[in-house]
């Protein structure tokens, strides 16, 4: 989620030391099914974001299935992987890509990045996270931005956590909270979002005043967020960090969880259910593809039960397909968020900028 930047797990692990295998196949394979696009390729090329991750096992099934090997050639965080793209829009560096969230959406559409496909499955998919008519991009999974909190330093100041964007600016919480510059970081972007969506358009810029003078820190992106300045996680606990709250994602718990050694029985870290934003990540056929029928394969994979049930504890995100069935770890451990606020996507393809430059001068001036 531009992440979306729900580059989330990928730097989580790093931080507690865990390397995570990047999702990519080698470029010899068996005969692919049905003719290619300009080519007889038997790779298909997608390009993602950093935090793609996804089994091996799984890449092996896709292969015996369509006789394509898949090639992921990552781009830094989403904003930069979809910038990349733009720049080399009808010659891509790829056949599909993946990781445009419900935030920038309407850049790669109006820049006519992908070519409409209607991959096989969409009606097993959840309604609200097809937004395209055109399908010219595929839902392929949803994340929540949320603030979460360390249970043990409210614990330990017999604090209850905040629960709500109402919450955040009470004194009990003044110089707690550190967030993302919602210009350069997809969770910080998608925290800006959800003060729109909850206070209004009317009412963002007076909620971000009375948060800024509540002792709310800013700094660049998701991982000095969490793992340097968020003392419930485990980076953040070895940087000796002092904020117990963090804008970050409802699956962070159950991350802190799976690669802790041993693991505990209950998360160290919890989430301010009322503070969230849902994403939707999606992915898409390139324009100019060289290998067009490997990319619809792809695509029509990355919404099979295979794929969305990998993703998890490989990406700690949400799956969009209704009959998907989720880890233990990840719903004992995480938050689902039944209804969260959203903006739509036509309405952040309007005001996106505005919005930004309008939290800028009130927050980092």
């Amino acid at each position: 989620m531009n992440t979306t930047t729900k580059y989330a797990a990928t730097a989580l692990a790093a931080a507690l030391g865990v390397t995570v295998l990047a999702g990519c196949g080698s470029d010899d394979g068996s005969a692919g099914s049905g003719a290619s696009k300009g080519s007889g390729s038997k790779t298909v090329t997608l390009v993602s974001h950093d935090s793609f991750n996804v089994s091996q096992d799984v890449l092996k099934a896709f292969t015996k299935e369509t006789g394509y090997t898949v090639k992921t050639l990552k781009s830094g965080d989403a904003g930069a992987a979809l910038n990349q793209e733009i720049l080399t829009k009808g010659s891509p560096r790829g056949d599909v890509f993946f990781g445009v969230d419900n935030t920038l959406l309407s850049r790669a559409l109006d820049n006519g990045l992908f070519t409409a496909y209607e991959a096989k499955g969409l009606e097993r998919l959840a309604p609200d996270t097809q937004t395209d008519e055109k399908h010219r991009v595929t839902p392929v999974d949803t994340g929540d931005i949320c603030v979460n909190y360390d249970k043990k330093y409210f614990a330990d100041k017999k604090l209850a956590p905040p629960q709500t964007f109402a919450d955040l600016i009470k004194p009990a919480y003044k110089n707690l909270l550190v967030t993302e510059n919602a210009a350069s970081s997809s969770p910080g972007l998608g925290f800006l979002l959800g003060t729109v969506a909850a206070e209004g358009e009317d009412g963002y810029e007076a909620y971000w005043k009375k948060l800024k003078a509540n002792g709310v820190k800013v700094v660049d992106g998701w991982e000095q967020a969490y793992n340097e300045e968020f003392s419930g996680s485990a980076g953040g606990k070895k940087a000796k960090a002092d904020r117990p709250l963090v804008v970050s994602y409802a699956s962070s718990p159950p991350v802190e969880v799976l690669y802790a050694d041993p693991q505990p029985k209950e998360a160290p870290t919890g989430v301010a259910t009322g503070t969230c934003f849902r994403q939707t990540e999606y992915a898409g056929l390139l324009t100019g593809a060289k290998n067009e029928a490997g990319g619809k394969a792809l695509l029509d994979f990355m919404i099979s039960k295979t794929f969305q049930e990998d993703m998890p504890l490989n990406m700690f995100v949400n799956p969009v397909v209704t009959d998907a069935e989720l880890p233990e770890l990840f719903t004992e451990h995480g938050e689902k968020v039944d209804t969260p606020p959203t903006v739509a996507p036509e309405k952040i393809a309007a005001n996106r900028e505005q919005w930004i430059q309008s939290w800028q001068s009130l927050v980092l001036k």
